[in-house]
């Protein structure tokens, strides 16, 4: 080991199995080394030269690659055993592939990893124990704060953590990324695909988006796990084909507004933009209520400026174990302005997805918008008031939520 004397503690260098074969964007050349075995014993030849080829191809065989923006391309030799995730829809995907038990951390408390309950709970063997995770953000007051240190603690094989999403917090810079890249393990995720929006600098230049499920092949072949995603994409293009095929005329579809409320205002989100936050509306070919409007993450409507707006229904943001949206419908039907709304007087504000959604939430959110926006197509929705997901009527579900579980706990 070497010291480190910036921590004042011993420095471990990178896990020896995982090594940069790229660059950073903007943040330069990150380099690190791979580990080789005795050219003796690889190749049963005291000849170097017939040792050099053996061990060069050995390594070939057993070292894989994967590409993503803005990390470059990461080179392994086998599948990390300990992750580090900031959001959400990573968790999902490493439960998905059979490596729930890996993920070791998450950007927020536990209550956001006690949103998949709800969708496991109908999976049989599925499930996501979050009691030991580590919170990585530390920050109060809305401010968002992530100790270095805590890359060292948890000393995991991979973080799964899209760089430019970190240098946008407090502390942190292109030399940290570096830092710990080298001294820990490596970076690779993707987090502005979730509304295709402009990451900060220096990783604005040459940032790539991704949809949810090339994300989600992405750490599928992170964790060597092509057969399960290849099978997890397949019911997913069969639900979306399903959904298409049988919406109503465009003229009959009605106006969604997605929201989320807090003291009496509302901040809405379009259903239709591009990045996986809408992966399970987008499909769906609503009429978007906010389309014409110039919205962003500081906009805000009071009571009478969504009633201007008046959709046909409304789907309140993080339904599942953030908000109570059972409770938020009661306050927005009792003010006098609130209780005018026609999704509110049609019993048609519903609790709505989660837009850090992984693969598996997907398949759910996916249904259950399609039961939301179109009953009279797709069943009506049983509507949900917390704990698990609703038991829908084997006739009206949209995938076969036993083909899935087989597919995730590998039976």
């Amino acid at each position: 080991m070497t010291n480190d004397e910036t921590t004042g503690r011993d420095a471990p260098t990178r896990r020896e199995y995982l090594t940069y074969a790229g660059a950073l964007v903007g943040g330069g050349l990150i380099a690190g080394c791979s580990s080789t075995s005795d050219p003796d014993e690889a190749s049963g030849t005291t000849e170097s030269t017939a040792a050099d080829e053996t061990t060069t191809e050995g390594e070939a065989a057993a070292s894989y690659a994967v590409s993503l923006s803005p990390v470059g391309t990461v080179e392994f030799e086998e599948p990390p055993e300990r992750v580090m995730v900031y959001n959400l829809l990573y968790a999902d995907m490493a439960v998905a592939y059979g490596y729930g038990d890996a993920v070791n951390s998450l950007g927020f408390s536990t209550e956001v990893a006690g949103a998949l309950d709800a969708f496991y709970a109908r999976l049989d063997g599925v499930d996501f124990d979050y009691s030991d995770i580590e919170q990585l953000n530390s920050g109060s007051g809305g401010g968002i704060t992530v100790d270095k240190e805590l890359f060292y603690e948890l000393n995991s094989d991979l973080h799964v953590v899209d760089p430019a999403l970190l240098v946008s917090f407090d502390g942190w810079e292109v030399a940290d990324i570096e830092e710990v890249s080298e001294n820990v393990a490596p970076f690779f995720a993707n987090n502005y695909s979730r509304r295709n929006t402009e990451p900060p600098e220096p990783y604005d230049e040459g940032y790539e988006y991704y949809t949810l499920w090339e994300l989600s092949e992405k750490l599928a072949e992170v964790f060597r796990e092509a057969e399960r995603y290849e099978a997890l994409a397949a019911i997913h293009d069969d639900v979306v084909s399903t959904i298409q095929a049988n919406l109503p005329p465009e003229s009959e579809r009605p106006t969604v507004a997605s929201v989320l409320y807090m003291g009496e205002t509302f901040y809405p989100a379009k259903v239709n933009e591009s990045g996986f936050a809408t992966a399970h509306t987008r499909p769906l070919g609503a009429s978007d209520a906010f389309a014409e409007s110039d919205v962003s993450y500081q906009t805000s409507y009071d009571f009478e400026t969504l009633l201007d707006v008046d959709p046909d229904v409304i789907l309140h943001r993080y339904g599942y174990s953030y908000y109570d949206v059972s409770a938020i419908r009661e306050q927005v039907a009792s003010h006098s302005v609130g209780a005018k709304l026609a999704a509110v007087e049609n019993d048609r504000f519903y609790a709505g997805g989660n837009p850090l959604q992984g693969p598996l939430m997907n398949l759910f959110q996916l249904e259950m918008t399609a039961k939301q926006l179109y009953p009279d197509v797709f069943g009506a929705w049983p509507g949900y008031d917390g704990g698990p997901y609703p038991e829908i009527p084997e006739s009206e579900r949209l995938f076969d939520r036993d083909e899935v579980a087989r597919i995730v706990t590998g039976d």
